[in-house]
């Protein structure tokens, strides 16, 4: 189910870059284009980084904010929030542990199961990639098999991980974001996130 891979470059002296070597960092997508119990989608998104950041004894790394015209949804659907996160994940620790711990949270938010495919949400995290590790599983695929096809993930991981091959593209994630911008993304940053 899982398969060890090489997924980033190594880079200490960037400030803005992530070293795989020291620890397992997961990259993980939010998202939200309605009204949670706790707020607008742009509140939820914070809170919920600031929940998941108690997961972590580091600083998470994260990007601002940013906003997406909705991609493939019902006609009418909001426009939502984004942001990428990297966090630490400890030793014994597995993608589907984490998948796990992520989706309590989407509940704890108050995600309810979706009536129809991509209706509006409260929040939405999704496992981008886990380490090293590739997965094939009836609940996780990783890396995620159209994130590098998305300018509002690979926009706002570019502001925390430019360096980072991505994982089964060869491709280093600021040459994606590059060539998506070539490409029509209706993507656009709301604030800058200063650590």
């Amino acid at each position: 189910m899982f398969r060890q891979f090489m997924n980033f470059r190594s880079n200490t002296t960037a400030n803005n870059s992530l070293d795989s070597e020291s620890a397992t960092l997961a990259i993980v997508a939010l998202g939200a284009n309605e009204y949670s119990p706790s707020g607008s989608p742009s509140a939820t998104v914070q809170l919920v980084i600031g929940e998941i950041q108690k997961w972590n004894s580091k600083p998470l790394r994260r990007s601002s904010l940013w906003q997406s015209k909705p991609a493939d949804c019902p006609p009418g659907s909001p426009e939502f929030i984004n942001a990428v996160i990297a966090l630490e994940v400890g030793p014994e620790e597995t993608p589907l542990d984490l998948l796990d711990r992520l989706q309590h949270l989407e509940r704890q938010f108050g995600r309810k199961p979706q009536k129809y495919p991509n209706a509006p949400r409260c929040i939405d995290l999704d496992l981008i990639c886990f380490g090293r590790l590739k997965c094939t599983h009836s609940r996780l695929t990783l890396p995620h098999p159209r994130a590098h096809l998305r300018g509002f993930v690979m926009f706002p991981l570019e502001e925390i991980a430019p360096d980072m091959i991505f994982p089964e593209q060869n491709q280093t994630v600021a040459e994606i974001a590059k060539e998506l911008r070539d490409t029509p993304q209706a993507v656009w940053k709301l604030e800058t996130h200063t650590e």
